[in-house]
């Protein structure tokens, strides 16, 4: 694990990562599927989730199903590896090099989401509240983890800009 976080935390690695997922995040809100997609979302009901689906239409469920199963499955692993890279890489001190593992996280719970939401596209209208349910949870385990990574990724990239701020020599004026 570490041999990986010190690879994402690579200057070019990150750059290129975070552009990777910015275009990815682009490509996925540009598909025609037809309205609001379900991991978007906190949280739904199996009613919302039905009705998210029938929303969609044929095509869309297909359009949808592909890109959870594609592009939505390459998503995760490339905003988790940046955010794992970068809170790798703006922890405060060696001890902290766990907290990387919240990205991951992230990551492993989109990819179960994406499982999920595949599987219910896929099965439309066959689609069961417990099958919704167990989609719902991971959408919104994923969002919390997502959020938090992000917050944490932001509060470190302060934390290091205060540290190199106080540690740069000062000025007379």
């Amino acid at each position: 694990m570490r041999a990986y976080l010190d690879f994402v935390n690579g200057t070019l690695i990150l750059g290129a990562t975070l552009v990777v997922a910015l275009l990815l995040v682009a490509v996925i809100q540009a598909l025609p599927i037809g309205g609001e997609l379900l991991d978007e979302k906190v949280g739904y009901t199996h009613e919302e989730a039905v009705a998210a689906m029938e929303g969609y239409g044929e095509k869309g469920r297909r359009t949808y199903a592909w890109s959870a199963a594609t592009l939505d499955t390459l998503l995760p692993l490339v905003y988790a590896s940046f955010l794992a890279g970068a809170v790798y890489r703006l922890r405060p001190a060696e001890r902290f090099w766990r907290l990387a593992w919240l990205p991951l996280a992230a990551g492993v719970l989109d990819l179960c989401e994406n499982v999920q939401i595949t599987v219910m596209l896929i099965g439309y209208p066959d689609v069961s509240a417990g099958q919704v349910a167990s989609a719902s949870l991971f959408t919104m385990l994923k969002s919390y983890a997502l959020l938090f990574s992000m917050a944490l990724t932001v509060a470190l990239a302060i934390a290091a800009t205060v540290r190199r701020g106080r540690r740069a020599p000062h000025r007379a004026s």
